[in-house]
């Protein structure tokens, strides 16, 4: 072999042996797989490259206490209005709140506490409601006509006036009695703020404000109890225009009737 040919023969043979350890550096490795592409809506909505491949799923959202606690007690005052008290039965509200048993007993307490602590949440939320549309009257004669609104039932199988009957006819004991006073005496005081404006207005004549008092809530009560009873004399005659009209004969001054 001639020097020329020996050494293309060793370059070749180098050669050779450069691809032979490459390709045992190759040998068991694989191409890495990449990973799922994550989009801005995949971060916003807290996902990471790990989570991206997966399906996305909603959470149920759960009611907060504040409205958990006024879907109990809705349903409390419609299942008492309709079964009264004899009959009721925790699950009963249970199932009309769409509520375990277990959270209507953690609203409650116990069945003794029920029909007090459901009349006070109605009656507040009733004074709410009176009191918003109350700021944007805009004259004392105006926020007795609201007054009257929100006393009386709106009819005969009103929840609201109902509730008030069932809680009425129990026996209470000192605490009982207590929270019921604050409650009727809580009409008492809203009735009196429209007559005392009245008065400074001059829109309404000087009157004795606890004897008128007195005397309009109980024919107030006296019609909310003929309207729950479904008197036929208020079938084509409004109970709420009659007592306003009424109320307003004697306070508004002569020159203003």
């Amino acid at each position: 072999m001639t020097g020329r040919t020996q050494g293309a023969a060793e370059a070749t043979a180098g050669e050779a042996r450069r691809t032979e350890r490459a390709a045992e550096a190759t040998v068991g490795t694989t191409t890495p797989r990449p990973e799922p592409a994550i989009g801005p809506a995949d971060l916003a909505a807290g996902g990471s490259p790990r989570s991206a491949g997966r399906a996305p799923y909603a959470r149920k959202r759960q009611p907060s206490g504040d409205e958990a606690r006024e879907r109990a007690m809705r349903a409390a005052i419609s299942v008492i209005a309709e079964k009264g008290t004899a009959a009721l039965r925790m699950s009963d509200i249970a199932a009309r709140a769409g509520m375990s048993t277990g959270h209507i007993l953690y609203h409650f307490g116990k069945k003794d506490r029920l029909l007090l602590e459901v009349l006070a949440w109605s009656q507040a939320d009733l004074w709410a409601g009176y009191q918003e549309a109350a700021d944007q009257a805009g004259t004392p004669a105006e926020k007795l006509d609201l007054f009257i609104r929100f006393y009386l039932p709106r009819h005969s199988g009103d929840d609201r006036y109902a509730l008030w009957t069932q809680v009425l006819a129990q026996r209470h004991d000192e605490a009982g009695r207590k929270i019921l006073t604050e409650l009727l005496d809580g009409w008492d005081e809203r009735l009196d703020v429209i007559l005392r404006e009245g008065g400074e207005r001059g829109d309404f004549v000087a009157v004795d404000l606890p004897e008128f008092t007195i005397r309009a809530v109980a024919m107030l009560s006296g019609l909310a109890e003929d309207v729950m009873f479904g008197r036929s004399r208020w079938e084509h005659t409004s109970a709420h225009a009659f007592a306003l009209t009424a109320l307003l004969r004697e306070l508004r001054p002569a020159e203003k009737r």
